[in-house]
């Protein structure tokens, strides 16, 4: 994300379920990295260019996910392994979930 022009502040954390509790992430759409930008979720390997897009429209939504680590997503990328579609899902306060990017 620092590549992107993100800046960035890690911070380990040993369990980050209640993390993504507090933060409303469905546990359908759990990840490896959980990050907050300007008050929205993003959870996992979502592309930068969503989270720019998310930051311009401002979706009445709680943040985007990419569940899991799929192949093909920014940092899951391999020279010999495949790489497969991948979805990024907007998801808000009541449940809801829809389709924000899909990837080939």
């Amino acid at each position: 994300m620092e590549a992107q022009g993100f800046d960035v502040v890690f911070e380990d954390v040993e369990d980050m379920t209640p993390i993504k509790t507090q933060y409303g992430v469905p546990a359908e759409l759990h990840s490896c990295h959980t990050a907050i930008v300007d008050g929205y979720v993003i959870e996992g390997h979502v592309p930068a260019e969503d989270i720019r897009r998310l930051l311009t429209e401002r979706p009445a939504i709680i943040g985007l996910a990419v569940a899991g680590m799929p192949p093909g997503s920014p940092g899951m990328g391999s020279i010999d392994g495949p790489s497969g579609p991948f979805d990024v899902v907007a998801f808000d306060a009541a449940g809801g979930q829809r389709i924000f990017a899909t990837y080939p």
